[in-house]
């Protein structure tokens, strides 16, 4: 992993920082249900980026979240305004008793991967909280019809050790969650690469 995350580093040439990715190239039958990988997990040293956080709440779980900073927190209106197009965000939190708010979006929010989910921990009675393990760089996931799963895991001006902390906090995840119907290999490649660079296939 040091010797890929070094090499992905040489590849810095271009006038912005790149996002650094991983893939994980995974042995599960997408078709089966009960094979599916959905979830998140904060990085230990975030995304080098500032994420846009907003929650459905009111009351208490409003004040919350706002106190965490949200950048956005409402209900049908903040609903409504979604409807007409404003999709400036990056995560979308909603308290369970907001769902039946949040719900009518999914058709908007679901195609984008924006739509709260109970699995991702999204769906939260606890706004404050997912507001600031979000703020600080946790990262939802899912995989693809192929069984492949893909996620940022920073930025490729981040120093070679806190690169290789996060991505191996991601990858070690991905293999605390293999499902128990797998058979043979769950993780069969894993491979970083930046936004303008060539992917590099690392041991794992």
């Amino acid at each position: 992993m040091e010797e890929a995350v070094k090499l992905l580093k040489s590849f810095n040439n271009t006038k912005f920082d790149q996002t650094v990715e991983v893939a994980i190239r995974t042995g599960i039958d997408a078709r089966q249900a009960d094979q599916n990988i959905r979830g998140s997990v904060v990085l230990p040293h975030g995304l080098g980026k500032p994420v846009r956080v907003i929650v459905f709440a009111k009351g208490d779980q409003a004040d919350a979240a706002r106190a965490a900073g949200a950048d956005e927190v409402g209900g049908a209106d903040l609903a409504e305004k979604i409807k007409n197009g404003w999709l400036d965000f990056d995560v979308c939190i909603a308290a369970p008793d907001m769902m039946g708010i949040v719900g009518p979006l999914g058709k908007i929010l679901g195609p984008r991967g924006l739509m709260p989910s109970p699995r991702a921990g999204t769906v939260t009675p606890d706004v404050g909280r997912a507001v600031r393990e979000y703020k600080a760089g946790k990262v939802e996931f899912r995989n693809d019809s192929s069984g492949n799963i893909h996620a940022p895991v920073g930025k490729l001006s981040f120093d070679e050790q806190k690169l290789v902390e996060n991505i191996r906090t991601f990858v070690e995840h991905i293999q605390g969650m293999r499902p128990a119907s797998v058979k043979g290999q769950f993780i069969k490649g894993v491979t970083i690469s930046a936004t303008m660079s060539p992917g590099i296939r690392v041991a794992v």
